[in-house]
């Protein structure tokens, strides 16, 4: 395809400029008198008195900027995905509802804690971050293992493409923000589900919010599911509760608490072996991890938010925030193929993580003029303190076989002592600055820069060393809007990202001495809100080069180089629309080409070849009917086009098409009863692969789930 590139160098000056007046606040403030002025929402510290908003171009949100734009002034891929919208296409996690958004695709497994995403030709969790309230998880050893569940979710917020200048390393092919339900004034009002579904699957969810006082509002969920699994031995039970008071005294400062607990026992599935290269669909509930295997993940959050309107033009925001997770695995996750139909169990592996984060945000937004233009400006500070211990036995070497046509079993078997291997800390301070201006009545200028430093510290407890390493990382981003209408917008950017060679909490001490991986992308794209509220599109195309990736020296094998580079070039466009009868209509699709330049491993040379899960196309579709005040039915599909299993692009997993139906009857303003279908057509298809393809992790079969939901 060809590439869309748009050069959108800032001047020095102006950038510079634009960032003055927000450390020194000392630029006189002029009336805005233009209609375009921008303004401070009035809005951003009071909370709703609706439970779950409608979201569209127009809704504000800070995941694509800081600056509370909405997506149409935003110069980037941007999509919201509200709590309707989530519990309405049957998603029951994170991952299920953001993987209904153009280009992200799933690549979950137990190892990344099921969450791992892939966007724009990057995968995996170095790649695609993943924010909880525009807070940063940072990644321990591959894994992210919160937020999962979306009872108590508001709404989720995809930003595709390089966003280091928003959030720091570790986010070139997108950010994905889970935004939690928020406290609000009004009287208190309660929803209550009761499900039952496929493999003895149940539910018990509550929804609580309102005001206790005139100062004094509250939100509490809960949400306890349990299944036996869709394969041999897959039990799974999760809870997860979220509550949070906010105190506002007057209208100009509130004070936000929160705290939220989750803890999962997900299914202890890790796959399925090719039985000579090919998948034999009658293996599909055969479960082959040992009998007393575990997969356990416990995850807390606490955050004190802080909002005050000092004055007309100026607001300040502080976010104290604490993170705890603690993660355990004990299973055999290697299945291998033998002749006779046996299946070899390897990579027997215990593990315990541990991982605290502390840190704060300080944040302040100036309303101003520059040079008598209307301009807006975000000046701020993040800091970081991580600690993660990690205890395993990586050196086991046993294996052993069991039957193909059994389902594992047996116990657990180690040749390598269980204990304490690593302590690592990791220390980051952040300063970042964004500006809107408006250049003319239509045209605006958004720049934003950011630098991070990082301070990594490795305890090697096998051997008793230490190692440390500083890292920094300086990012920007460039872009204009020219607004052709209040609702379509055209848009061209460019922005950086950096990445470590893998998570920077868990470098060893070899990839402690090499540099941040850096990234660059330039896009253009098209947003429109269609009139009368008939519905939006947008279309995007982007071109991204990653550099300084691991490569291999091809004159000596055994020694590596940061001279490595992947690419990828991709088109995603969007439609939601309101048919007539009642007809809604939500689609969006994903074209991606994707390749290693220049990679090297070992000595195998894969230029040329694309990554590994790297779908060249996706798609979605989900059309949406009510039938009167009684009843309402939708119906979806969701396609994932065929993706390699190893680097040397030999192993191809076929591409899916999956379908999900539901019914909702409204039998009394305050009682709903639900039917959710999901996999309508019982496909047998793969998410995501391992073993260097030979392992398949497959999706769940048809199942069904009735659900009903009561609201006093």
């Amino acid at each position: 395809m060809s590439r869309y590139c748009v050069f959108l160098t800032p001047q020095g000056a102006l950038l510079g400029a634009s960032l003055v007046p927000c450390v020194c606040m000392a630029v006189p403030i002029q009336a805005a008198e233009d209609v375009h002025a921008l303004a401070l929402p009035a809005t951003a510290i009071t909370g709703t008195a609706e439970q779950n908003p409608p979201v569209d171009l127009h809704t504000p949100g800070t995941s694509g900027s800081r600056l509370n734009l909405t997506p149409l002034e935003t110069p980037a891929s941007v999509t919201r995905i509200g709590a309707e919208q989530i519990l309405g296409r049957n998603n029951a996690t994170v991952q299920d509802a953001v993987t209904r958004t153009p280009g992200i695709t799933f690549v979950g497994t137990p190892g990344n804690g099921g969450t791992a995403l892939s966007a724009r030709g990057f995968t995996g969790h170095s790649s695609t971050m993943q924010l909880y309230d525009g807070t940063r998880l940072y990644v321990g050893a591959g894994t992210v293992t919160f937020p999962v569940d979306t009872w108590s979710v508001e709404r989720i917020d995809v930003l595709r493409g390089p966003a280091s200048v928003l959030y720091g390393e570790g986010a070139t092919g997108a950010v994905i923000n889970v935004v939690p339900k928020k406290p609000f004034d009004g009287e208190v009002r309660n929803q209550v589900r009761l499900g039952y579904g496929s493999n003895d699957r149940r539910q018990l969810a509550l929804d609580s919010g309102g005001s206790l006082t005139d100062t004094l509002s509250y939100r509490l969920n809960l949400n306890k599911l349990h299944s036996n699994g869709w394969v041999d031995r897959g039990e799974s039970a999760s809870v997860a509760v979220s509550g949070s008071l906010r105190w506002q005294p007057n209208d100009d400062f509130s004070v936000t608490l929160s705290h939220d607990y989750g803890d999962q026992d997900p299914q202890q599935y890790f796959g399925t072996p090719l039985v000579n290269g090919h998948y034999r669909e009658s293996l599909r509930d055969h479960n082959y991890n040992v009998a007393d295997a575990e997969v356990h993940y416990n995850d807390q959050s606490t955050r004190l938010v802080t909002d005050w309107v000092i004055t007309d033009n100026l607001t300040a925001n502080n976010q104290l925030y604490f993170l705890k997770a603690q993660r355990r695995w004990r299973n055999a996750e290697s299945y291998t193929w033998l002749p006779g139909d046996q299946v070899q169990r390897s990579n027997f592996i215990s593990i315990k993580q541990t991982q605290e984060q502390i840190g704060d945000r300080q944040s302040f937004t100036l309303q101003h003029t520059l040079f008598g233009l209307d301009s807006q400006t975000v000046v701020g500070a993040d800091y970081n303190a991580i600690r993660f211990v990690r205890k395993h036995d990586f050196g086991n070497t046993y294996t052993d076989t069991v039957p193909l046509w059994g389902s594992g079993g047996g116990d657990y078997i180690s040749t390598d002592p269980y204990r304490s291997r690593e302590a690592n800390q990791a220390r980051q301070f952040s300063l970042f600055a964004e500006n809107r201006t408006q250049l003319t009545q239509r045209l605006s200028l958004i720049t934003g820069v950011r630098h991070d430093q990082v301070h990594l510290n490795r305890d090697d407890l096998d051997t008793d060393t230490r190692t440390d390493r500083s890292l920094s990382g300086d990012n920007w981003r460039a872009g204009l809007v020219f607004a052709l209408t209040e609702d379509l917008s055209l848009y061209g950017q460019y922005a950086t990202s950096t990445e470590g060679v893998s998570n920077l909490l868990t470098l060893s001490a070899a990839q402690q001495s090499w540099d941040l991986s850096t990234a660059k992308q330039t896009e253009v794209g098209v947003k429109q809100m269609l009139p009368e509220g008939r519905g939006e599109w947008t279309l995007a195309a982007y071109h991204i080069v990653k550099k300084k990736l691991l490569s291999t020296d091809p004159l000596n094998p055994t020694v590596q180089q940061q001279v490595g580079q992947q690419s990828s070039d991709g088109i995603e466009a969007t439609l939601a629309l309101r048919l007539p009868y009642g007809v809604q209509l939500s689609a969006n699709a994903a074209w991606v080409r994707a390749e290693y330049d220049e990679f090297a491993s070992g000595n195998s040379d894969y230029s040329g070849n694309r990554p590994i899960d790297v779908p060249r196309r996706s798609a979605n579709l989900w059309l949406s009917k009510d039938f009167g005040r009684l009843f309402s039915a939708g119906a979806g599909a969701r396609y994932v086009d065929s993706r390699y299993g190893d680097n040397a692009n030999t192993v191809q997993v076929p591409s899916y098409t999956v379908v999900d139906a539901n019914v909702d009857w409204h039998v009394q303003p305050d009682l709903t009863l639900g039917l959710q279908l999901n996999n309508l057509f019982d496909r047998q298809y793969a998410t995501t692969t391992e073993n260097n393809g030979r392992q398949w992790y497959l999706g769940g079969p048809r199942s069904f789930f009735v659900t009903a939901d009561y609201r006093f």
